[in-house]
C-alpha cells in the first residue's frame, strides 16, 4: 500500500465517523490532508448545517442494514457466527501491535480504516465483498457518503473473481440470518 492509500484510509475513515463537534473540529485538518477523490464529500460535509450533516448520517446509517458499517455484518449477518469473526478482528489488530480499545466492535468500518492506514488494507481486502455492496447501496441512496466508499474501493487492488462471486451471492441472498433457539417462540399465537 501506498503513503497515499494511507492517508486516504485514515482521511475516508474519519469522514465515515458520526459528525459530532470532535468531527466537525477536524474537518479542516481532514480537508487540508485529503486526497481529491474525497474533495466531493468534504464541500458536502463541510457546506451542511452541523445538525442537518447529523441527521443525514443517522437517516443513512442507523436505519438500514443495507448501509452497515459493521463488516462481518455482511458476510455473517447476525449469526453465533459473527462474533468469532468479530475475535478475528482483535487479533488482526493485536498482530500489528495494536490493541482494539473503540467504544465500537472492531469491525466498525472507520476503525478498519485506521487500522488499514497503520497496517495495511488486509482487512478490507478480506471483508471486499461487503465493502463492494455498501459502495452500491450508496451510490442507490444518492448520499454524498459513496464518494467515500467509491475512494476506498478504488484504493484497493481489484476485485478478484472470487470477490465478485460473494458480491453478487450476498446482493442475492443478503447476509445469513439464524433463528436456532427461536424455535419455541413460533408455536406463540398459534392457538
Amino acid at each position: 500500500m501506498t503513503g497515499r492509500d494511507a492517508v486516504l484510509h485514515q482521511a475516508a475513515g474519519l469522514c465515515l465517523a458520526y459528525p459530532d463537534a470532535e468531527f466537525h473540529e477536524r474537518l479542516p485538518l481532514i480537508e487540508a490532508a485529503a486526497p481529491p477523490e474525497l474533495a466531493g464529500f468534504l464541500a458536502y460535509a463541510t457546506t451542511t448545517e452541523p445538525r442537518e450533516l447529523a441527521a443525514h448520517y443517522v437517516q443513512v446509517f442507523d436505519f438500514k442494514n443495507r448501509h452497515s458499517l459493521y463488516l462481518s455484518w455482511w458476510r455473517e449477518g447476525d449469526t453465533r457466527r459473527r462474533g468469532m469473526a468479530l475475535v478475528r478482528f482483535k487479533e488482526a489488530y493485536r498482530a500489528h501491535g495494536l490493541e482494539f480499545t473503540g467504544e465500537e466492535l472492531p469491525d466498525y468500518l472507520p476503525a478498519v480504516l485506521e487500522f488499514s492506514a497503520l497496517a495495511g488494507p488486509e482487512l478490507l481486502l478480506e471483508h471486499r465483498g461487503g465493502l463492494e455492496l455498501l459502495r452500491l447501496a450508496l451510490h442507490e441512496a444518492r448520499t454524498p457518503y459513496a464518494d467515500v466508499l467509491e475512494a476506498v474501493c478504488a484504493s484497493l487492488p481489484g476485485p478478484s473473481p472470487r470477490d465478485r462471486a460473494e458480491a453478487l451471492a450476498l446482493a442475492r441472498s443478503g447476509p445469513p440470518r439464524e433463528t436456532v433457539g427461536l424455535e419455541p417462540f413460533a408455536l406463540i399465537g398459534e392457538h
